[in-house]
């Protein structure tokens, strides 16, 4: 399984970006697909995910500003970031469980990072 990144750039607050992770090796209508981030100093923190049936959910700290899709034809994950702020910046990193984990039976699936058994390597976001 791979997991790569692309997407990550320098923008001014207020601005929007879209990350994209294209994966390989996994169908992604089997797994539970995430986004989590690190920013410099601090733990990592899960940001959004989507579960196989299409269910999503958000951290606080990004609800109304980003939004998590995929492409199944292209087995492509997405996050569009809008209104983006300065404490946005980190690294962000595209992550897939191995056991299809339902979003509505495990609401708190951001906060159980050690569900998602593949990961890839970030893509760095910076706003200022």
């Amino acid at each position: 399984v791979q997991l790569v990144e692309s997407g990550g750039d320098s923008v001014q607050a207020g601005g929007s970006l879209r990350l994209s992770c294209t994966a390989s090796g996994l169908t992604f209508g089997s797994h539970c697909m995430a986004w989590f981030r690190q920013a410099p100093g601090k733990k990592r923190e899960g940001v959004a995910a989507i579960d196989i049936d299409g269910a999503t959910t958000y951290a606080d700290s990004v609800k109304g500003r980003f939004t998590i899709s995929h492409d199944d034809a292209k087995n492509t994950l997405y996050l569009q970031m809008n209104s983006l702020k300065p404490e946005d910046t980190a690294m962000y990193y595209c992550a897939a469980d191995s056991r299809g984990t339902s979003i509505k039976l495990l609401p708190s699936i951001l906060f159980r990072e050690f569900e998602f058994n593949f990961w890839g390597r970030g893509t760095q976001v910076t706003v200022s």
